[in-house]
């Protein structure tokens, strides 16, 4: 389970401060999808950073009593002057995972071939997305964090990751932010807007979606 309780984010901007987040409160237990909509801007990164625990709230608690996954094709923490295989061994010792069970895995998946040997900062944008994303299934995460793009690559790739995602691990959380209402309608059990930095749940992605539009 995942308990998000009173949780406020304030930034300070040359503007002065500004409140992102105010006051939400979310749970979500275990082998649940729900999807988070809102207008760019709305905070939704900002509530996968919290959730992640990249950031820290300003006020309020997040509970995390089961494994988070970071923002799925996020390669943004990589050390560039190591070597892909390098950095998935770096990973795998934070996280406890066996790094010669995970290396074939990300070697099919991620489809770099000799590049896993190279430094990560030679990469391409896509070619970290992949890595990331090949890492990101190699480790047993409980829950998984999904920030707008969970596919990279060609339309056979896009369909190996959705695959993998959504079939093969089925029975884990998911926490999904897309302004995609049909991908939220597809894969989510049920979703929440936010707008205005308050957050509002709904049982029915059907009533998220309808409030999501009447806020556009």
């Amino acid at each position: 389970m995942i308990a998000i309780n009173d949780v406020t984010k304030i930034y300070s901007t040359r503007k002065g401060h500004r409140t992102v987040l105010d006051k939400i409160s979310l749970t979500i237990p275990r082998g649940e999808k729900i999807g988070i909509l809102g207008r760019n801007g709305a905070g939704k990164s900002t509530l996968i950073r919290l959730i992640s625990g990249a950031e820290l709230p300003t006020k309020g608690q997040i509970t995390r009593k089961m494994s988070i996954s970071w923002p799925l094709a996020f390669g943004g923490a990589f050390q560039g002057s190591l070597t892909g295989l390098d950095n998935l061994r770096f990973i795998c010792r934070v996280y406890g995972a066996d790094f010669e069970q995970a290396t074939p895995y990300v070697q099919e998946f991620s489809e770099l071939g000799n590049y896993l040997r190279e430094p990560v900062k030679k990469y391409s944008s896509g070619m970290r997305a992949r890595l990331a994303f090949a890492i990101s299934l190699a480790v047993d995460f409980d829950c998984f964090l999904i920030d707008e793009i969970v596919a990279v690559g060609d339309s056979r790739f896009h369909e190996k990751c959705r695959h993998e995602l959504f079939e093969k691990r089925m029975d884990r959380a998911m926490i999904i932010v897309s302004h995609d209402a049909g991908y939220i309608r597809e894969y989510c059990d049920r979703a929440a807007v936010l707008d205005s930095g308050k957050l509002h749940e709904f049982s029915e992605v059907s009533a998220a979606l309808n409030f999501y539009h009447g806020t556009l």
